[in-house]
This record gives C-alpha cells, sequence and structure tokens, in this order.
C-alpha cells in the first residue's frame, strides 16, 4: 500500500496544466485553460483546465477531477497505477507501508512471466497443444505464454533470483500451508498465461493443465494486486482499439482473446473464470464501447450471458450478445479459418434486451395458462430495471412475443418505473441558472469557515434553482460534476469576506420571507389562527432583517 504522506507529497509536486498539457492542447483563456475534451467527441472546446483550482471539468461530457484522476480515466489506470505512473513521470519516490518489500511489485512478478516464457519452448506437450489449438509464435511472443514447472523447480528459481518470497506468496506465485508450515507452487505443469493491469504490469496468471490435473484452468488468488471480478484479460492490449473502435468483445476464455486478436479483432478480451460483475463495469464504460458479450451456446454459457445481458442492460448499456452452437467457440473458428463468419456475428448481435427477454420466454412452458402469467411477471420484473423510454419501448415487444399466445398487449402493465440498479447521485439538470445562489455555493465551496454562519440562517431547501448542488457542497466534496462546473466558471465569483456574505444573506432572507408572507396571505384552506401565526412570525423576521440583523430557522 501506498503511504498517505507520499500521496500527498506527491501530490504537492503535479501542476494540472502540466499533467493535462502533456496529453492534450490546451490554449490559455482568460485565468484557465480549454481545450476539445478527449474523452468524447466535440468541436468546440468545453473542455476546462484551472490551474487555479487545480482540476479539470468538460461542461459537455461532466467528467472532472484532479491530476491523479485525469491520469485514471486517461491512461485507463486504478488509483494506485495512476500514481506510480505520475510519481515515475516526476521522478518521485512512492513510500509504501511494507518496508519488506524492496523490489517493485512489478519485478517478481515480470522476472517469473519471463521465466515462464523461457520454459515454454522447451516442452514439447505444451508447444504441441498451442500448435493444434493454432496458436502463432508471434502470439505466443504477445501474449506472454509460458510453462510452468513442478513445485520445486518454481521455489528453486525464487531463491536462486534472490526474490522476496514473502513478496512471492503475497503475489499469489506461491502459496504457504500454515498448517505444515511448507511453501508451494501455485502453477504447477500448466501452460500459463500474464494477466495484465490496464498500465500492462502483470498482476497474476493463468494455468490450463497439459498433465491431466483435476481442474483445467486455475488463476492466481485473490491479492491486494489481483482482483479477478475488476480485470479483463488482454485489456492492456485492447484498450486502444476498443477507444478508437468503440466497441468491445468480451469472450470466456484467454485462447478465445489469443486467436480473436491473431484474426484481427484486437478489440476482444475475456473475464477471469468469472461472470461479469459490477465491479467489471467501471473499466467496461471507459470510451463508451458497445458490449458484444461471445459466449457458448451449452447450458453454462447461455445463464452466463443471461446474467451479463440484465446486468449491462440495466446498467445502460448498449451493445448485444452472440451464442456459439454447435461445440464451437471463438478460438475453434478462427483456426477453422472462418473470420468473415465472425465478423458477421460481431456485427449483427442480439440486442441486450430483446436477448433477455426471449431466454425468459424460454424458460417457461407458455402452453400452460399459469406458467404463462408467471412468465410475463418474471420479464416484466426485469423491464422495470431499464429506463422509462426502455421500458416503453419493449412492453410492445414483450406484448408481440406473448400475443400470439392469446395475451393482449394491454395486460402488460408497468408501474412503478424506476431503475433500481442506478444508485449514484444524480443532479437535475435545471435550465435556469440563478447566478445569486450559485454564488452562495461558490462561496461554500471555496471558503468553508463560512459554513457555520450560513447553515444558521439557511437551510438548502430555501433555494429555489440549486439546492441539490448546495446540500452537496455543504458535505465537503467538490468531486461531482456539478459543483466541478461551478468552480471553473469563471463568470461565478465568491463572497471573500463574512460582512460581504451576511449583506447578500439579508437581502436573499428578507426576499425569501416575504414571498413566503404572501403564499400565507393568499392561502384560504389555513385557520385563521394559524394563518395569525405565521403573519407574526415572517413580519418580524423581516423587521429584523431590515434593521440589519440575520435571523436564525429557529427565530
Amino acid at each position: 500500500m501506498i503511504t498517505q504522506d507520499s500521496i500527498e507529497a506527491l501530490k504537492a509536486r503535479l501542476d494540472i496544466v502540466d499533467v493535462v498539457g502533456s496529453y492534450v492542447a490546451l490554449k490559455k483563456a482568460g485565468a484557465n485553460y480549454k481545450a476539445p475534451c478527449p474523452f468524447h467527441g466535440e468541436k468546440t472546446a468545453s473542455f476546462v483546465v484551472s490551474p487555479q483550482k487545480q482540476i479539470y471539468h468538460c461542461f459537455g461530457c461532466g467528467v472532472g477531477g484532479d491530476s491523479v484522476k485525469f491520469v485514471m480515466e486517461y491512461e485507463k489506470l486504478n488509483y494506485p497505477e495512476a500514481l506510480e505512473k505520475l510519481a515515475s513521470s516526476y521522478n518521485f519516490s512512492l513510500g509504501y507501508t511494507d518496508s519488506k518489500l524492496h523490489t517493485p511489485r512489478s519485478q517478481i512478478m515480470q522476472k517469473v512471466g519471463e521465466w515462464y516464457k523461457s520454459l515454454l519452448t522447451s516442452n514439447k506437450t505444451a508447444t504441441s497443444y498451442l500448435k493444434e489449438r493454432g496458436v502463432y509464435e508471434s502470439s505466443i511472443e504477445k501474449f506472454g505464454i509460458g510453462y510452468a514447472p513442478d513445485s520445486n523447480a518454481t521455489i528453486y528459481y525464487i531463491k536462486s533470483q534472490m526474490l522476496n518470497m514473502g513478496e512471492a506468496v503475497e503475489m499469489g506465485v506461491l502459496g504457504y500451508n500454515s498448517e505444515n508450515k511448507t511453501t508451494y507452487a501455485r502453477f504447477i505443469e500448466r501452460i500459463t498465461f500474464p494477466i495484465h493491469s490496464a498500465n500492462g504490469s502483470i498482476v497474476g496468471f493463468g494455468g490450463r493443465t497439459i498433465t491431466g490435473h483435476q481442474a483445467k484452468y486455475v488463476n492466481s488468488p485473490e491479492t491486494p494486486f489481483f482482483n479477478k471480478s475488476r480485470l479483463l484479460y488482454a485489456y492492456h492490449h485492447a484498450k486502444q482499439a476498443i477507444h478508437k473502435q468503440r466497441e468491445i468483445i468480451i469472450t470466456e476464455g484467454y485462447l478465445d482473446v489469443i486467436m480473436l486478436h491473431q484474426a484481427g479483432f484486437v478489440n476482444a478480451v475475456a473475464t477471469l473464470g468469472t461472470a461479469l460483475t459490477m465491479e467489471h463495469l467501471p473499466l467496461l464504460r471507459k470510451g463508451e464501447p458497445r458490449v458484444v458479450m461471445a459466449y457458448d451456446g451449452d447450458k453454462a454459457g447461455r445463464t452466463a450471458a443471461l446474467k451479463a445481458a440484465k446486468l449491462l442492460s440495466a446498467s445502460g448499456f448498449s451493445g448485444g450478445v452472440i451464442l456459439f452452437e454447435g461445440g464451437l467457440d471463438p478460438a475453434d473458428m478462427v483456426a477453422k479459418g472462418a473470420i468473415e463468419e465472425l465478423a458477421n456475428m460481431f456485427r449483427k448481435p442480439q440486442v441486450f434486451i430483446e436477448f433477455v427477454l426471449d431466454e425468459i420466454l424460454a424458460l417457461y412452458n407458455l402452453r400452460d395458462p399459469k406458467a404463462k402469467e408467471a412468465c410475463m411477471q418474471d420479464a416484466i420484473a426485469y423491464l422495470k430495471t431499464l429506463s422509462p423510454l426502455l421500458q416503453e419501448e419493449y412492453k410492445t415487444y414483450l406484448a408481440s412475443r406473448l400475443g400470439g399466445l392469446g395475451v393482449s398487449p394491454s395486460l402488460v402493465r408497468l408501474t412503478n418505473q424506476t431503475n433500481t440498479n442506478q444508485k449514484r447521485v444524480v443532479i437535475q439538470s435545471n435550465s435556469h441558472k440563478d447566478m445569486w445562489e450559485l454564488t452562495l455555493i461558490k462561496t461554500v465551496l471555496e471558503h468553508p469557515h463560512f459554513i457555520d454562519q450560513i447553515l444558521d440562517v439557511l437551510d438548502p431547501s430555501l433555494l429555489q434553482f440549486h439546492s441539490q448542488e448546495l446540500s452537496l457542497a455543504l458535505q465537503g466534496d467538490a468531486n461531482f460534476p456539478a459543483l466541478m462546473a461551478i468552480l471553473v466558471d469563471e463568470q461565478i465569483l465568491s463572497l471573500q469576506s463574512e460582512e460581504a456574505l451576511k449583506a447578500e444573506l439579508i437581502t436573499f432572507l428578507t426576499k425569501y420571507y416575504e414571498r413566503e408572507l404572501k403564499k400565507v396571505n393568499m392561502q384560504s384552506s389555513v385557520s385563521f389562527e394559524e394563518k395569525a401565526f405565521y403573519i407574526r412570525k415572517f413580519r418580524g423576521k423581516i423587521a429584523k432583517l431590515k434593521q440589519g440583523e440575520l435571523v436564525t430557522s429557529r427565530d
């Protein structure tokens, strides 16, 4: 783990203009810098970099953050990887909490990977298997395919190279049996496939048996650096093509990916022996590609594809599913030369939502009225995870699929149309920009010591147009896109003194309570006694405010 002190020291050295400017051509625009946004296609420059705030924000797509966040997004790296990338660029030495790790954590994995590679050519069984599957030598080199020998040989190699045994266990190359206190190799007599992080560092291995071990494939265990639910095999090879083509092909196996790349489908990746999960989604959102799931057509493949299609469609991804029937997989089709057929399949996947609905229908005996009713309820439950527009669109599709079975489209009723899978904070867009309210919010962001003074007299609900933004600003987190937009907007000026803030609050509250007084006078449903109470209350507040006295919400 990187120490917090060294993270803060590194950030103090960074300059947002220097960092972003090494990737994007920036032009001076007042106190800020501007450029076309590197994260979405545009002709006008809506991407703003603020040297004063040390943040960037795009008014077009809403992305924003600091120097580290920019490198994460642009280079497709996680937080520690971005820190290490920046540290390397600035010739800065990061500190780590485990002082025993004298060598960089990537070195042991890289050395073991190179050693596995050197052993492959001398193992005829392994090379024969790869040749039979149609893997070229160029692909073996590109993907770093190797061979892991017996356990003793691996342990001897690590010791002979004076590598840290504890780090080898921590990184998952070795295992440790606490009962008999013995160390053993995780990969024994297997073809190895190095697994990389997004920046290309080896963080784990996959291994395929060639001597009949019970498990055909095994992966490195979960470590602080290797989380198979967040990684995709060969993503570091595929990411540039993914962003250029705006499409990613997800398969089930290492060889599928290798053979697809060999055939020119260099935007192919694979999950690491696990189903697609929510943790994969941030990586899949990079560049907003269309997602094509290319899975086996057997029962296990269909089940996995159904879960993935539900997850992706409910999370707003576009794309579809391809199922390979007849026992073939993408690797087999490449090996037999069916490249054009594959290309046609990838061009025309079945749309996620249609695939899910068809699979749900296939699960039921629709000749049984009770089963038909259960099927419809199951399908409706799935549709409710989608946006209201998509619900209405595919309600018609579901009705048409059930229509031939005596089901009227009017019976497909969708209520409570909310997307329960979307739990992130969303700022509702508002066409009206109230400059006074925005000034108050910027004051809170830039001068948090004014917060107590503001909260004594004003609740966010009093604002007419930007109450949600004020609530977020009061929480002290400026990482929301709407707040970043306020911070970098040079037309919005914060209040610099307590006297100026007090004067503005008095003006705002006077107008607010005058409006409230008019509302009370116009209400006919309120009793005379209650109306009289509020009239006296609001008039008293207005009188104090006009005398230059701030009134609290409790007055």
